[in-house]
C-alpha cells in the first residue's frame, strides 16, 4: 500500500514534487512495480490529481480515501487497514500481510522490498521494519534543553567523553519499508508486532523527504551521473 495524500506542510503537494524530472510518487511506484514478492499494489489517496498522477504510472487507484484518514492526525496503520479492508472485500479473500511503502524515501529499492518480505516470510516474526545505523550525532551525545540549561537526553548512559569506538550500535526508523502480517494490522492497528525484525539499509538509500534540502539531497542522488569526457591523445 502506497500512502500519498494531496496535503503537505513541510513542502506544498510533496507527493508530487518534481525529483530528477520525476514526481516524488514515481521512484516508489517503480519500486513497488519492480518487486516479485508484491502479489497487488494499491494507492491510497484523497486526493484527484495525486490519483490522476498514480494511474498514470501504472498504479492501481480502486478507491479515494475518506477525508477523516488524510488529516495529519491520521495514523499510517489506519490508513493501510482501510485499503486491507477494502481489498480483502472486494477480491473475497485474505491477504497474508501488507507492506508500506511511503513515497517520501525515493531511494528505496525493489531489492529492499523484497527482501524485508523474504524476512518476514521466512521467519515466526510479526513484522519487519527498515532501519539504517545512526552516525553522528550518537544518541548518547545527544542533549535537551531545559530553561536554557543543557542537559543529557540520555543521562543514566551518558558520560562528557564518549569515544566512538565505544558507543553501542544505534539505528533509528528509516521509513522505506513497513510490512506486517494481517493479523498484527487488524489486531493491533500497527506495523509493529510483538517480535519485530530488523531490515537494515545503508544510508544512501535512506533519505526520507521531510524538508526542502531532504528534496535537495534525493535529487543529487537520484539524477544522471554526467559522463566524465575522455581525454584524446595524439
Amino acid at each position: 500500500m502506497i500512502p500519498a495524500r494531496g496535503g503537505s506542510k513541510g513542502i506544498p503537494r510533496k507527493n508530487l514534487a518534481p525529483v530528477a524530472g520525476k514526481p516524488l510518487l514515481y521512484f516508489t511506484a517503480r519500486a513497488a512495480q519492480g518487486s516479485t514478492r508484491l502479489t497487488r499494489t494499491v494507492l491510497s489517496t484523497e486526493d484527484e490529481e495525486v490519483a490522476t498522477v498514480g494511474r498514470s504510472l501504472g498504479l492501481e487507484v480502486p478507491f479515494l480515501r475518506p477525508v477523516e484518514l488524510a488529516t495529519d492526525h491520521a495514523g499510517s496503520s489506519a490508513v493501510a487497514k482501510h485499503a486491507l479492508v477494502f481489498a480483502e472485500g472486494q477480491e473475497r479473500r485474505a491477504y497474508d500481510a501488507v507492506c508500506l511503502l511511503q513515497p517520501t524515501s525515493p531511494l528505496r529499492t525493489s531489492a529492499d522490498i523484497d527482501a524485508a518480505i523474504q524476512l518476514l516470510e521466512g521467519s515466526d516474526a510479526d513484522a519487519v521494519v527498515s532501519l539504517t545505523q545512526v552516525e553522528e550525532p550518537h544518541p548518547l551525545k545527544m542533549m535537551v534543553v531545559n530553561a536554557g540549561v543543557a542537559q543529557p537526553l540520555l543521562p543514566d548512559r551518558w558520560r562528557e567523553t564518549l569515544r566512538r569506538q565505544e558507543l553501542p550500535a544505534a539505528y533509528f526508523l528509516n521509513g522505506a519499508v513497513y510490512c506486517a502480517r494481517r493479523a498484527v494490522l487488524l489486531e493491533k492497528d500497527s506495523f509493529w508486532g510483538t517480535k519485530t525484525l530488523a531490515y537494515v539499509m545503508p544510508a544512501q538509500r535512506s533519505v526520507n523527504i521531510d524538508t526542502p534540502l531532504d528534496l535537495r539531497v534525493a535529487e543529487l542522488m537520484l539524477a544522471p551521473s554526467p559522463i566524465a569526457p575522455i581525454n584524446a591523445r595524439p
